[in-house]
């Protein structure tokens, strides 16, 4: 920080952070139409702010990211095919300095707290966008964690103190294959569907799926589906 604050204190001066010639570009990742106008609508009003792109499920925002490499992903926890735990963690490994927001309808501490492991940023009710979804961007941007009021109350409560048990992440244990292997069986995708999507064949997609069972202790894709809503890797 000592680096950058020399030489950016001249700028601060004379040129502010939201400036025709510095704006913070965002990409917006939900898998709702509606959804992602709604957001656009709400980042337009404000001059320091580009989108410079959309995406509507988790790995066209990954893929989005790599290409356009925006300061913010602003992106829904629910996601098909990736959810946003996993495009997270994906969108950070490849980009680590770009901010990720979550946006949820979901007011949970652990998986806040699951969020925050995975290197978000900032974690905002969706409905508070309309009131705080201005600040939440800029104070991400600003390397200033953001979080809805209740959730951030929860995490200094907890999180930050040190007082959640020894990694709570629903899906300890698993490698990053399987956890997406885990949500794409548990929307419904058969071997074949797995096996296009990872690339891989259908024995290999066939290896995973029993791997996974057993690891979890899971004996039925039924079992595979309750234990994904469980844990929030799907919603219903």
């Amino acid at each position: 920080m000592n680096t950058t604050e020399g030489e950016g204190r001249e700028k601060a001066t004379s040129l502010p952070v939201h400036s025709a010639n510095r704006q913070i570009r965002i990409l917006i990742a939900d898998d709702h139409e509606f959804v992602r106008l709604g957001l656009r609508q709400l980042l337009a009003a404000e001059p320091g702010f580009a989108i410079c792109g959309e995406a509507a499920d988790g790995r066209e925002a990954v893929e989005k990211a790599q290409q356009l490499k925006p300061d913010v992903v602003l992106l829904d926890i629910s996601m098909p095919g990736l959810n946003g735990l996993e495009t997270t963690h994906q969108v950070l490994r490849k980009l680590p300095q770009t901010k990720v927001l979550i946006l949820t309808v979901h007011e949970s501490e652990e998986l806040a707290a699951s969020l925050l492991r995975a290197g978000a940023h900032g974690y905002l009710l969706k409905s508070d966008a309309a009131r705080d979804l201005i600040i939440a961007v800029e104070s991400v941007y600003k390397f200033r964690p953001f979080f809805t009021s209740k959730i951030g109350t929860m995490v200094l409560g907890g999180y930050l103190k040190g007082a959640t048990q020894a990694d709570g992440s629903p899906c300890n244990g698993l490698t990053a294959r399987e956890r997406e292997i885990l949500q794409l069986l548990a929307e419904g995708k058969s071997n074949k569907e797995v096996a296009a999507v990872q690339a891989i064949s259908v024995k290999t997609a066939e290896t995973h799926r029993a791997k996974l069972m057993r690891k979890l202790g899971l004996h039925s894709t039924s079992d595979l589906v309750h234990y994904a809503v469980r844990n929030r890797v799907i919603d219903v």
